[in-house]
């Protein structure tokens, strides 16, 4: 029995292997290349940060890739007739299922892992890496589309053509928040990265500026600087680990009390002096804009911290329903025995998780019990599979 569990483990772990290694090389790189002909970035630094792309891919491709696998290995025994010879051998089923019932717990660890640990660091390890390629990605994608656009900061630059690190006839215009824009036109333009200020300093070279109500300004030789475009200074929350994301949420609770706290003494102010007509002012008015950033904030921690250990767990679930569903289904091929169990998952599981997922994050429902109702699903479908297994 011994020896039949651990060539099943065996040949769960070969065609694991080789289908992770093969779907994950073939997101990645498309994925990657995709987007960095999006975003006009060069193929060496793609090649950077290509190997910190991988793990964050790894907690989507992990499940299915799982569910195939045992469709796979499971569908092959049965429909080889070895379940038969083994039931004959008075080897309970069951049995032979504790192999990928203990894959798909240490897998489950290992995405929990992944997203907890592996992910926040690699994530840190591409924003550095960007960071110190800054003035290669904005060269790189003016070369290639001759324009930079970013509305958070107001900020467009359009050039004729980039010669080594030199703007040809650029165009830049400025637009802050609230104010008219800026205009500045050069015949050639150099970029200097200040990345301990959050600036680019702009070098400009026999040109004019347009101000809002004034008359051109024209300069032979000038320095401007700009802020960077728009940099993210609130990590999200699937990039953050379980102890930042408590820590957080910590801070928060705190935030909040302190707030309904001084709230509750201006309220019992207001009515021990009798001042009525100040009730609907802001000291007292709990739907102010920064209660409401830190609302959603803390709905969004909340959710990423229970979502994390009801996907990670999902490679257990789906474990359990394949398994028996892949015996059951012996005599078809393993891609058909695949699809008839991945399409209702697709279907009915992940679109379930979802609307869990976004009504957690509005603060509708409770994450800590919501997010689990898929797995729940998948929990009685196995049982039902697994007593129909036993049965026959």
């Amino acid at each position: 029995m011994r020896l039949l569990q651990r060539y099943i483990l065996f040949e769960l772990l070969r065609v694991f292997t080789l289908m992770i290694t093969v779907l994950t090389v073939l997101l990645v790189f498309v994925g990657a290349f995709q987007q960095a002909s999006k975003q006009g970035l060069g193929a060496t630094l793609v090649l950077k940060i290509l190997p910190f792309i991988v793990p964050s891919m790894l907690p989507f491709t992990i499940p299915a890739t799982l569910l195939l696998t045992v469709c796979v290995v499971y569908g092959r025994i049965s429909g080889d007739q070895e379940i038969t010879a083994a039931k004959a051998a008075g080897i309970n089923v069951l049995s032979l299922l504790w192999p990928s019932f203990i894959l798909g717990g240490f897998l489950s660890l290992g995405s929990l892992l992944l997203s907890d640990q592996i992910i926040p660091w690699a994530e840190k390890n591409i924003e550095t890496t960007i960071a110190t390629e800054l003035e290669t990605i904005f060269l790189e994608k003016l070369r290639s589309q001759n324009q930079i656009h970013d509305p958070n900061s107001g900020i467009s630059i359009t050039v004729m053509g980039v010669r080594d690190k030199t703007l040809l006839v650029p165009t830049f215009r400025y637009s802050p928040p609230g104010k008219k824009p800026v205009h500045l036109q050069a015949e050639e333009a150099t970029l200097e990265f200040d990345l301990p200020h959050q600036q680019v300093i702009l070098h400009l070279s026999k040109g004019h500026i347009d101000f809002p109500g004034k008359p051109r300004f024209y300069v032979e030789k000038d320095i401007f600087p700009f802020p960077l475009p728009s940099q993210t200074p609130t990590p999200k929350a699937r990039h953050m680990s379980v102890r930042s994301i408590k820590a957080e949420l910590v801070e928060l609770q705190a935030k909040k009390n302190d707030f309904e706290f001084q709230r509750d003494i201006e309220v019992a102010m207001l009515l021990a002096l009798g001042d009525f007509e100040h009730f609907k002012s802001p000291e007292v008015n709990s739907n102010l804009p920064q209660n409401h950033f830190q609302e959603d904030r803390q709905n969004k921690l909340r959710t990423a911290l229970s979502s994390r250990f009801a996907l990670s767990c999902s490679c257990f679930f789906f474990v359990l329903v394949g398994c028996p569903f892949s015996i059951a289904q012996a005599r078809r091929q393993f891609l058909t025995s695949f699809f008839l169990v991945f399409m209702p998952i697709l279907l009915f599981y992940y679109p379930i998780v979802l609307l869990m997922l976004n009504l957690s994050k509005l603060g509708k429902i409770e994450p800590s019990w919501s997010l689990w109702i898929g797995n729940a699903g998948l929990l009685l479908i196995a049982i039902h599979m697994l007593r129909k297994v036993l049965r026959n």
